[in-house]
């Protein structure tokens, strides 16, 4: 059930088989959520935290006018609000954005996990650190990377994040999002956004056709977004 966020974690450090049984002790029910059902909602007192065991979440704001801004997606394996444990509530809503699997997991036993097993505390932290540094780089995404940069670098992201996890292949990967899902990342229109597809497939690095990001060129597609792994550290780390 939590086989997804085990891998994520065992990537970048150890795991004991005590601290696997931790985790799947703290999970206190499974739920199936529907699409565009939001999961967490903003300014709300928070009891509990999210692992995505399934699908597709994203983070967003939105404005008055209904404009939405996707902060980060979430796979398969992440805490979803895991900062909701010391925040108690969330600037921010939280959104599937295909049919998802979530398990639920108590801020009493984030607690117990806290005080009893320092090592694993340090691994959730990680996680919330991990969250933190893709928001940086999402930001710099917005800001600063031409249109075709900014969509053919979230490929790239999620290529590794995906690929962890074992949702991806060497040639890319399965994305259910529409492509207005995808805008809403990019802080483009639909319209902009087709055309930056278009670009990127004349291009000829990467595609985004029936629901499938793929890599026909995934040198240049590195090229074209300057994407480098780090800020995912991916690597295992010294404890």
């Amino acid at each position: 059930m939590i086989d997804q966020m085990l891998m994520k974690l065992r990537a970048r450090d150890n795991v004991s088989e005590l601290e696997e049984q931790v985790l799947r002790n703290s999970i206190s029910e499974v739920r199936k959520v529907a699409t565009d059902q939001v999961v967490v909602r903003a300014d709300v007192e928070l009891h509990e935290c999210v692992l995505l065991l399934n699908g597709f979440m994203c983070r967003y704001k939105d404005l008055a006018n209904g404009e939405r801004q996707i902060c980060e997606l979430h796979v398969a394996g992440d805490f979803v609000d895991l900062h909701s444990f010391p925040l108690k509530k969330l600037d921010h809503n939280v959104m599937a954005l295909v049919p998802c699997e979530i398990a639920i997991v108590p801020h009493d036993r984030v607690m117990q996990i806290t005080e009893d097993h320092p090592h694993l505390t340090r691994l959730l932290w990680f996680s919330t650190t991990l969250d933190a540094a893709i928001h940086r780089e999402w930001v710099l995404s917005l800001g600063r990377r031409t249109a075709v940069a900014r969509v053919v670098h979230l490929f790239c992201e999620l290529h590794v994040r995906l690929g962890i996890v074992g949702m991806a292949d060497a040639d890319g990967y399965d994305l259910p999002l529409t492509q207005q899902d995808l805008a809403e990342c990019m802080g483009m229109t639909g319209v902009h956004l087709n055309r930056v597809l278009a670009t990127c497939k004349a291009e000829g690095a990467v595609t985004f056709e029936r629901r499938r990001v793929r890599f026909h060129d995934l040198e240049r597609a590195h090229a074209i977004a300057e994407f480098t792994a780090d800020y995912l550290y991916a690597e295992p780390r010294p404890r």
